[in-house]
């Protein structure tokens, strides 16, 4: 090979790199559901190690990141929040811009508290919530204190309607159906200049849902999809109608037409402690994994 020839490839790959390094990302900062892993109250075979070994698994939460600007946004603010927000703060090496709200169940909002005088003290931190969700956090305390003392400033945001938050990056909310006792509840895509994401922590099933989810797979580039649960067996002292999400066993046989490229799309989120699919190379897991589909993990990055 001559000498131009492979500096041109060295230069080729230096501006690849170098673009790659600009484009917003979205990554994975917590993946359990609203109680974590290990879970209160649990000292069953999937939470007992870990409270031995002291690890834990962060409640479900993704950030977005815009390396251009240096800013970053979470979706959700969680009781793991000190982490994550250090995470895309100091490990990424960004400014929070904002956070959205999906909805009003405690591993989803209540993080904010970290953002009053007891803890940092913050000063109009962005946050932006539908209808019914301002409503809640302006008549409920603690959460009025925030907004009375300027913590927060509260956007108000409408479904369907894309809001811009970089070049070319973009978050649309839209409505999906789920327990809406105190807030309707949201899900998210986020839109970059070459990919997409969809990012649905939490519905009741997919067939209540108005749109169908199968074809919006096929259009998009990532979905992080509600995965609670695995089975209907998986809390023998529960009624799960109560707590009403798709199995993940329901989703990959409703899935199941999708092709390997389709179905390499669909990563499981929001995992419930009693889930079988958090512990690696469990039978569950590997199924997961033999289907074609995801387990999501914290850390994942997702270029757009």
């Amino acid at each position: 090979m001559s000498l131009l020839k492979t500096l041109t490839i060295c230069f080729l790959l230096s501006a690849c790199s170098s673009q790659l390094a600009h484009d917003p990302y979205v990554i994975i900062l917590g993946i359990t559901q609203d109680g974590g892993s290990p879970h209160a109250g649990c000292e069953n075979a999937c939470c007992k190690s870990l409270w031995q070994h002291g690890k834990k698994e962060k409640i479900s939460s993704i950030g977005i990141i815009d390396p251009k600007q240096r800013k970053s946004w979470m979706i959700d603010a969680t009781p793991d929040f000190p982490q994550q927000y250090r995470k895309l703060t100091v490990e990424h090496d960004t400014e929070l811009a904002g956070i959205f709200l999906t909805h009003a169940h405690i591993g989803h909002y209540t993080g904010l508290i970290h953002l009053g005088r007891e803890v940092m003290g913050k000063k109009n931190v962005p946050v932006f919530v539908m209808e019914n969700m301002e409503e809640f956090l302006k008549s409920n305390g603690p959460w009025d204190q925030l907004i009375r003392l300027k913590n927060i400033q509260l956007n108000r945001i409408k479904k369907n309607v894309n809001i811009k938050i970089g070049d070319s990056l973009f978050i649309e909310p839209f409505l999906v159906p789920h327990r809406d006792e105190y807030s309707e509840t949201v899900g998210y895509q986020v839109t970059g200049q070459n990919n997409s994401l969809l990012y649905i922590p939490d519905i009741d099933k997919w067939n209540k849902w108005e749109h169908d989810i199968f074809k919006i797979i096929l259009n998009i580039d990532i979905a992080l999809l509600d995965g609670t649960f695995y089975s209907q067996n998986e809390l023998p002292n529960r009624d799960m109608k109560e707590i009403p999400h798709p199995f993940i066993s329901e989703s990959m046989e409703l899935f199941f037409d999708l092709n390997t490229p389709n179905r390499k799309k669909i990563y499981f989120i929001h995992l419930n402690h009693s889930n079988p699919t958090l512990k690696l190379n469990s039978p569950e897991w590997i199924n997961v994994y033999k289907q074609g589909f995801n387990i999501s993990k914290e850390g994942d990055i997702f270029r757009l």
